[in-house]
Order: structure tokens, then C-alpha cells, then sequence
């Protein structure tokens, strides 16, 4: 083989391995694998200020919360705004009511209950803002999604834990009132209506 050929077949090896990276590249950036568009995502800083809006602190305390959920997690592909109460004896459960938004989808009503179990006494209510990680469409939100959760609730305070289910996770950020001390398991089953019962 001559020099020319050996070129030419050099820039034809290079142009077609460059043509295949750079397609799967531009796909994976705005669709799922079954062909639908992946959902927007939010920034830091549009979190930081819709979460301090609603819960009513600071966008410094919220900051350091938002901050580390950021770094665990990335940034969420939707969030719901809404409000729970809960209470327990070592024996617990929880409601709750809010909206989920997605940007360019319909905000949605969303509900959750579940049980809980553990060294936990007291109640409380809360306002919850949830960031909600890899959740493409506003319906695959109601499933079941078990977590651990430690609870300090002493008049008001900020906490945070996570709760997953397949890929999608969640991590509810509650501004709350009331006295609750303890650590639960347990899980929150989110629902199109209010169910009593929360198994």
C-alpha cells in the first residue's frame, strides 16, 4: 500500500469513528432510551429560590441543604411544594398534600401517607419542599418509596433525608413545627387522591 492510500485511509477511519461518538452524544443529551424527551432540569439557584419562597427561610439557611443535595444527587428534574403532618409513639404515620412541578408538563396534585417504625416520639407539621431526581414524567411519582429518617424537630428546624425507589430519588427538605425527637423506618406512598389508610 502507498503512502496516499495509507492516508486516505487513515481520514476515512478517523471521519467515521468521529461521526459515530458524535451521535449517541447529542442523543443521550435530550432523550430517553425509548426515543422520549428527557425532562428539563433546574439550577442551584432557581431551587434555592422557589425552596426559601415557599418554606419561608432564608436563602442562606436553605443554602447549605440545597447545597449538599447538589453535590449527592446533581441537579433534580422536578420538585413538589406542598405540606404533611405527622406524629408517633414508636409507632408513626404521615400525611401529606402538594404539587409537583416539571417544567413544560402540568403541575399535578400529589399525595402521600405511610407508617413508620422506630425510637421516635412526638409530631409535628411541615412544610416540605422535595427535589425529585430522574423522575421523566409527572405519573411515576406514585409508587411506593421506602427511606430512613431521622427526626430533631424541637419548635422549628430544617432537615433533610432521601427516599428511593428503582432510579428515581427523593429528598424531601421539611421546615417544621412542633416536638419530635427519634430515628424511623418507614416508607411514603404517593398517590392521585388521600387515602386514610396509610399502608
Amino acid at each position: 500500500m502507498d503512502r496516499r492510500a495509507l492516508i486516505a485511509s487513515g481520514i476515512a477511519t478517523l471521519a467515521t469513528t468521529g461521526c459515530a461518538t458524535a451521535q449517541p452524544r447529542q442523543d443521550q443529551g435530550g432523550f430517553n432510551e425509548d426515543g422520549s424527551q428527557r425532562a428539563d432540569t433546574y439550577t442551584m439557584d432557581e431551587i434555592v429560590q422557589k425552596g426559601s419562597d415557599f418554606l419561608g427561610v432564608t436563602a442562606e439557611a436553605l443554602g447549605g441543604a440545597v447545597e449538599k443535595i447538589f453535590a449527592d444527587n446533581g441537579r433534580p428534574t422536578a420538585y413538589i411544594a406542598g405540606e404533611e403532618a405527622s406524629a408517633a409513639f414508636t409507632i408513626g404515620a404521615r400525611y401529606g398534600r402538594g404539587l409537583i412541578y416539571m417544567k413544560g408538563r402540568p403541575t399535578t396534585d400529589v399525595y402521600w401517607q405511610g407508617p413508620s417504625i422506630g425510637w421516635d416520639i412526638g409530631g409535628n407539621g411541615s412544610r416540605v419542599f422535595t427535589l425529585c431526581y430522574n423522575l421523566q414524567f409527572p405519573d411515576a411519582i406514585f409508587r411506593r418509596f421506602p427511606g430512613v429518617e431521622g427526626s430533631a424537630y424541637l419548635i422549628g428546624g430544617l432537615g433533610v433525608n432521601y427516599q428511593r425507589a428503582d432510579d428515581i430519588t427523593l429528598a424531601p427538605i421539611r421546615a417544621g413545627v412542633g416536638l419530635r425527637l427519634g430515628a424511623n423506618v418507614g416508607y411514603l406512598a404517593y398517590s392521585r387522591q388521600r387515602n386514610i389508610i396509610p399502608f
